[in-house]
């Protein structure tokens, strides 16, 4: 594929996130020009998440984001080290996992916690007793719900502000109905991660002679070769299907290369990005191409889900994405912790009402050219690409649907045995 452009964020200040989130008007120390100048910002954060924007801004200037994130990191610990001890670590932290972390050719971990509204943070690590290379391990739940505790309030301080604009409290109250968020801790692999999750899982095989497992290895890497690093992309395009995915900037770690070291004994240290960008891509149907996020590593990121679209009437637009993988870089890996704000299950989607010419990827993009600039720019045949990979709303949303049927479908339509991107 093709370079991608980049392009800057739209910045959200953290302290008028705060005040739109309020009842600034009646504020009798709001100055008319504060109130316009909170309006402007208002209007630049509807046309950065509606219809004629990217649909997804940054919020800056958070208190102590230093100390909120500093447990990204670990995120490459936990994907490395030894499976016992991995499940004894997640499940002391109340966390779980939505990837087959057995498969040493996995492009991701991901370690997922369920995150209630108005909840106590109870997760305290457990009684269980720690190793030494255990005990980074033993406050990682409690500090990620208080990480994620902190992106809700975001979300929902976001809704607030959404719903301001466009007229009732339809986002905020759903959010809030939902009663809960899911939290994924997430390390993108880098292909030298890969390579030593293989050597790793050739050495604990047993009945196998030395011959027989340096062959079985040497064919193991060559296989992940083929199926791992075919793809640009450490994750492929979609569509997130909840109202808002709140994201930190991503962290990312350069790796000495020491095949022949322990997995978790090799050396790293953080880097800044790549290229200058964050790797979280989008396709921007208006601007009609495929741009590279760039964000402060300070900042938090927030997207619009198809949920929020619906919701909103199309007052909000979802975000396609995609996070690319730096193609010269094999041994950098990327960190990063995301909350997915959603519906309750039972919340029903009424898309009448809705711009149905919405609905469809192919309406949302492809309409949009002429021939000239598919013959020009070659963005038809990217667009077709990606539609390949991509099931149009219209195919998983019917009018009627609750969230949880919405969610079904899209997951079956996207990773099911028959899905899209069951394969990828």
């Amino acid at each position: 594929m093709e370079k991608a452009e980049g392009f800057e964020l739209f910045e959200l200040h953290y302290s008028d996130l705060l005040i739109l989130s309020s009842d600034y008007v009646q504020s009798p120390s709001s100055s008319p020009a504060e109130l316009q100048r909170l309006d402007i910002v208002k209007r630049h954060i509807m046309e950065t998440l509606g219809p004629m924007g990217p649909g997804l801004l940054s919020v800056s200037g958070v208190p102590n984001y230093s100390v909120l994130r500093h447990c990204l990191p670990l995120a490459r610990n936990l994907a490395l080290i030894d499976s016992d001890q991995r499940n004894r670590i997640l499940k002391d932290n109340k966390l779980g996992s939505d990837v087959p972390l057995k498969n040493p050719c996995r492009n991701v971990s991901s370690f997922a916690m369920q995150l209630r509204y108005f909840e106590k943070n109870s997760n305290s690590g457990g009684d269980l007793l720690f190793n030494d290379r255990a005990k980074e391990f033993e406050s990682l739940g409690s500090d990620l719900t208080e990480l994620g505790f902190f992106m809700m309030e975001l979300g929902l301080r976001l809704a607030r502000v959404c719903d301001s604009a466009i007229g009732g409290r339809e986002l905020e109250q759903s959010l809030l109905e939902s009663r809960a968020s899911k939290g994924r801790l997430i390390h993108y692999h880098s292909k030298l991660d890969t390579r030593l999750l293989l050597k790793h899982s050739a050495k604990k095989k047993r009945g196998n002679s030395k011959h027989e497992q340096k062959r079985k290895q040497a064919h193991d890497e060559q296989g992940a070769s083929k199926a791992c690093f075919g793809s640009d992309l450490w994750q492929q395009w979609h569509y997130d299907y909840g109202i808002f995915t709140i994201l930190t900037a991503p962290l990312f770690l350069l790796q000495e290369i020491e095949e022949e070291e322990d997995l978790m004994e090799s050396r790293y240290e953080e880097c800044g990005y790549p290229n200058g960008h964050t790797c979280l891509q989008i396709y921007d149907h208006n601007k009609k191409g495929i741009f590279m996020a760039n964000s402060s590593p300070e900042n938090f990121i927030i997207q619009v889900g198809e949920s929020a679209e619906v919701l909103s009437k199309g007052k909000l637009r979802a975000t396609l994405h995609s996070v690319s993988r730096p193609g010269k870089y094999e041994n950098l890996s990327r960190e990063t912790f995301v909350v997915f704000l959603q519906p309750a299950w039972d919340k029903v989607l009424c898309i009448s009402g809705y711009p149905m010419k919405c609905l469809s990827l192919e309406d949302r993009c492809l309409n949009l050219l002429t021939s000239e600039e598919e013959e020009e720019e070659g963005f038809g045949e990217r667009i077709e690409e990606i539609e390949k990979i991509v099931p149009p709303l219209s195919s998983r949303l019917k009018d009627g649907m609750t969230f949880a049927e919405f969610s079904r479908e899209t997951t079956r339509q996207y990773y099911g045995g028959s899905g899209l991107q069951s394969n990828r």
